[in-house]
């Protein structure tokens, strides 16, 4: 596509931007310091390493994880809403399904995931033709053919999320300067010809990037760089939404007929990552969230965090605003823009300890410890929470607004849920999708990760219709406020279905139907409290509220259904209001992208 090209001319003809790295061991630490020829940056490993950080840098920033891709592109679905007020043209109306082709959110990220892609072609054109790639030493070959196991695996990663928002694109598989004269205006193929050709390149990069325990015998540190694990993750994941429903160009969702081959490709990727043990569950969902994520480890020790988009520099184009544009506010500072449902609150069992990891009802006061609670019309997503950053932590005083925490593309726990979702597809539920189903379940639970357990184990008895069903929710459950849901409803053809389900249940509990009769109408949290979960709150969220407000604490609306913050007025009113089956499935393509080609065509509906 042009606009692709004219925009990062002077890079692509200089062949890539050359970053220089730190000393502080965060792989994506530095900053782009020049343009130089290919015959400089591919001479040796450690000029090659740094065009690869090139590659991984167009991962986030405002334009792509950092923001946009993370926080405006996943929403609305029924775990979670995005920001209130009028209709903007822009974030507000991507989240209701209301995007036009003018939005203002759609051109950049369209053209940063592009520009990722035209990096990573770049590498992959240039890695095999280097002297060192075959005459060096082992170190110095292995190294390379792990960049270039990487370069395929980024551009997998960023066609995967164009695919996911966009449909059918060009295929560019060759940098710029060998592609352009010949092809300046490419069309449209087929997202299934794309995926194809993703699929096949994860393949060719399984045998080139290291598992992570083998990165010290080539020289390489453990840090946020792909390993092995997560290629086949990818590509497990690439998979499903090969063999998922798409929308088409007609207007009509539709899967192939041959979609059971791809969940076999799925099955076969995740049963080797967990045979080779090489990743695992943290025990604790807090710790992992509060301490691993809120940390910012560049190596998580359990290798449950296995593809993370770093961040670094405070800026809009290398950081993220996870903890700022979502999570709770601390000190007022902050924009609670990803507000989760009532619905999905309530989701959660009474003891699922995920619920008050992945949902905040409370901001922070100026000491940045004491919490305030919040209705249940306001409560904030919880993974990324900026009283949770640490490692250094922040003051509540900074106005800062990148915080850089990681954007998680993929963790272990996926690779669990991806392959109990391929086994029961293929072979109905089996003894080994309820193990893996139910390591998820004890995980969030608190449990033993291995020894059986009644109260939280799936029912041994449910049909193949019965344990997807479980699967949909679990998936939910465990992975909510990740930019996963709203992905997994369209491949699974279930996004109009939840979206009205979720609406009827949000009807009933502004209604006050049963079960939501006997909840309560208030609740009280605790003040001069410093708690981050449901110890914040003095009364049940199941039961009738005190009639009076008990000492030492403060009162909230909870179920009221009078007033200006009801779910009635607050979240039924703006939830996916513009959602269209046949259409909504997919973003229109953003009209300066469709200026710049001709041949460029327009999403159905648009």
């Amino acid at each position: 596509m042009k606009i692709q090209f004219k925009n990062i001319t002077s890079i692509m003809l200089a062949t890539v931007t050359v970053a220089s790295m730190s000393g502080c061991k965060k792989y994506l630490d530095q900053q782009p310091i020049t343009s130089v020829g290919p015959e400089f940056v591919f001479k040796d490993v450690n000029t090659t390493y740094q065009a690869i950080a090139g590659a991984y840098s167009r991962l986030v920033g405002d334009n792509g994880y950092g923001i946009r891709l993370s926080l405006y592109y996943p929403l609305d679905t029924d775990e979670m809403q995005g920001p209130s007020g009028a209709a903007d043209n822009d974030r507000r109306d991507i989240a209701r399904y209301s995007a036009t082709p003018s939005n203002a959110q759609l051109e950049r990220p369209f053209n940063q995931l592009f520009t990722g892609i035209e990096y990573s072609n770049i590498c992959i054109d240039n890695i095999p033709k280097m002297a060192l790639y075959s005459s060096g030493t082992d170190q110095e070959k292995k190294q390379l053919q792990r960049m270039y196991g990487e370069a395929l695996t980024l551009r997998a990663q960023y066609y995967l999320e164009a695919i996911r928002n966009w449909g059918d694109l060009p295929a560019q598989f060759k940098p710029a300067y060998a592609e352009a004269v010949a092809n300046p205006f490419p069309k449209r193929i087929s997202a299934d010809t794309l995926y194809d050709r993703l699929l096949s390149d994860l393949e060719l990069a399984t045998t080139l990037v290291p598992w992570r325990n083998d990165l010290a015998a080539i020289g390489d540190n453990m840090d946020e760089r792909i390993t092995k694990g997560t290629v086949k993750a990818l590509r497990a994941r690439i998979a499903l939404f090969r063999g998922g429903y798409k929308l088409s160009q007609t207007g009509v969702m539709q899967r192939p007929s041959n979609y059971l081959d791809f969940y076999a490709i799925a099955k076969k990727e995740c049963e080797e990552i967990i045979a080779s043990n090489q990743h695992a569950l943290n025990p604790s969902f807090k710790d992992l969230w509060k301490n691993k994520v809120g940390g910012r480890f560049s190596a998580d020790p359990h290798g449950e965090l296995m593809f993370q988009a770093s961040a670094i520099g405070r800026n809009a184009t290398a950081d993220t605003k996870l903890g700022y544009y979502n999570g709770p506010r601390v000190n007022n500072l902050g924009n609670s823009s990803v507000n989760p449902l009532p619905t999905y609150f309530y989701a959660f069992d009474s003891t699922d300890l995920r619920r008050d990891v992945t949902i905040a009802p409370y901001n922070v006061a100026a000491d940045g410890a004491t919490k305030i609670g919040l209705g249940i019309t306001a409560m904030n997503d919880g993974k990324f929470r900026r009283d949770w950053v640490s490692n250094p932590p922040i003051s509540p005083t900074d106005a800062v607004q990148y915080l850089s925490n990681k954007w998680q593309i993929i963790r272990y726990s996926d690779v669990l849920l991806m392959l109990a979702e391929a086994e029961n597809e293929i072979n109905g539920p089996t003894a080994l999708a309820y193990s893996l189903v139910n390591q998820v379940r004890r995980r969030g639970y608190g449990k033993s990760l291995t020894a059986v357990d009644a109260t939280v184990d799936l029912p041994a008895s449910l049909s193949k219709i019965q344990f997807f069903d479980r699967l949909v929710k679990e998936r939910s459950l465990e992975l909510g406020g990740e930019g996963v849901r709203k992905y997994d409803l369209i491949r699974w053809n279930l996004l109009g279905t939840k979206l009205a389900e979720t609406k009827l249940a949000l009807a009933n509990m502004f209604n006050r139907v049963a079960p939501y009769d006997t909840y309560p109408t208030y609740m009280y949290y605790k003040q001069n409290n410093t708690n981050d979960d449901a110890t914040v709150w003095f009364n049940s969220f199941y039961t009738s509220a005190p009639t009076s407000t008990p000492a030492g604490t403060t009162r909230v609306n909870w179920f009221l259904n009078t007033g200006s913050s009801t779910i009635n007025s607050i979240i039924i009113a703006r939830l996916a209001t513009g959602y269209t089956a046949g259409k909504s499935e997919l973003l229109p393509i953003p009209q300066p992208a469709k200026d710049a080609n001709f041949n460029l065509t327009q999403n159905f509906g648009y």
